[in-house]
């Protein structure tokens, strides 16, 4: 039997700007994990889950027809997942076979609640990983991204990606996007193992090392989101004022390359400087493309953090979900935790997950 497992991810800074071709972002894998145990099978395959057996699928009405959105529901990730790794066995003359793929997530907790932790990034890379080594297929790193990436954009149709490379490379990475409209026209014109060779346009990922004394905390606001669809709405907005949007990733980029320093330098000050820096652009984002960003909730959670000498912004597409904060480890933070659990503020007890 095959076991391996992916982490998931919290973003820092960076969010929507990294989804413009080479705009960073700067992502966390933290350590919980999805788990995929693949096994040989005789006369049937099957895909077991505990956690999304009884997946919610969002659905909208076009013109009296019942529309379902599948971006959500993991199970189109797991077989997309399938799918490409398949294709990419048969690329290399490889027989397909018949398996037992089991699923089990720690991203989601044990009574349902859904902290965005980025499942469906997490159970596309373990999902690719325990079939490449089923298949006994090439693969390092570089491979496994660009694998993931693909299946899990031709399900979602948007985003960065960086959650699939958070989920490949682990730790604290400076994710810099890649050409999604490149990669649909490589799709039609390069073979799978032509495709993990190319260098993509705009993609770059670089490991960073958080100063000594950084510490990072995380709270969940007790309502999930869906990023696919902020993701959206930014994106109507995007096209209405672009000159404002143009501005809003300036800013953006100009934010996260002095972090991306701050961090190379060990400088937990100016991390904490543009942390705080990057709430107000976001903010400027929301008020610019009517997307609530910042809740009423994650604004509280963010406003404690501050009173007690936290930079704090929300994390990922927002509008629910996690917040996160910078704070010197050396700060005690009994009573930041005690005043954000005054006001339903869940502190999740996660840590950094490095990989070798």
């Amino acid at each position: 039997m095959i076991s391996v497992k992916a982490p998931g991810k919290l973003y820092i800074a960076g969010e929507y700007a990294v989804v413009e071709t080479g705009f960073p972002a700067i992502i966390v894998a933290l350590d919980q994990f999805v788990k995929v145990t693949v096994s040989t099978a005789d006369q049937f395959g099957s895909i077991m889950s505990k956690q999304y057996q009884e997946n919610s699928l969002y659905w909208t009405r076009e013109n009296d027809r019942m529309v379902f959105d599948d971006r959500d529901n993991p199970f189109h990730y797991i077989l997309s997942a399938i799918k490409l790794t398949e294709e990419y066995a048969k690329t290399l003359n490889k027989p397909l076979g018949l398996y037992h793929l089991k699923i089990n997530s720690e991203l989601d907790s044990d009574d349902g609640k859904k902290y965005g932790l980025g499942s469906s990034a997490a159970v596309t890379v373990a999902t690719i990983h325990a079939l490449c080594q089923f298949y006994e297929l090439p693969l390092d790193k570089d491979r496994l991204f660009k694998l993931a990436a693909i299946a899990h954009f031709e399900v979602q149709g948007n985003g960065s990606l960086g959650d699939i490379a958070a989920s490949v490379y682990g730790g604290w990475i400076a994710y810099h996007s890649f050409d999604r409209e490149w990669l649909k026209l490589a799709r039609k014109n390069y073979d799978l193992p032509q495709l993990l060779t190319e260098k993509w346009p705009g993609l770059k990922v670089d490991l960073l090392t958080p100063p000594a004394d950084l510490k990072l905390m995380i709270g969940w606001t007790g309502s999930p989101a869906s990023t696919s669809h902020l993701v959206d709405k930014v994106a109507l907005a995007k096209a209405k004022d672009d000159m404002d949007y143009q501005t809003f990733l300036n800013e953006s980029k100009k934010c996260l390359l002095a972090m991306i320093e701050g961090f190379k330098r060990g400088d937990l000050a100016a991390i904490k400087t543009e942390i705080s820096r990057n709430r107000q652009i976001l903010a400027g984002l929301s008020r610019l493309s009517g997307v609530i960003i910042e809740t009423e909730n994650l604004k509280q959670l963010c406003d404690i953090a501050e009173h007690f000498n936290g930079a704090a912004k929300s994390s990922g597409a927002g509008g629910g979900d996690c917040g996160i904060v910078i704070i010197d480890k050396n700060v005690p933070t009994t009573a930041l935790i005690a005043e954000w659990q005054k006001n339903a503020i869940e502190p999740l007890n996660f840590n950094v997950h490095t990989l070798n």
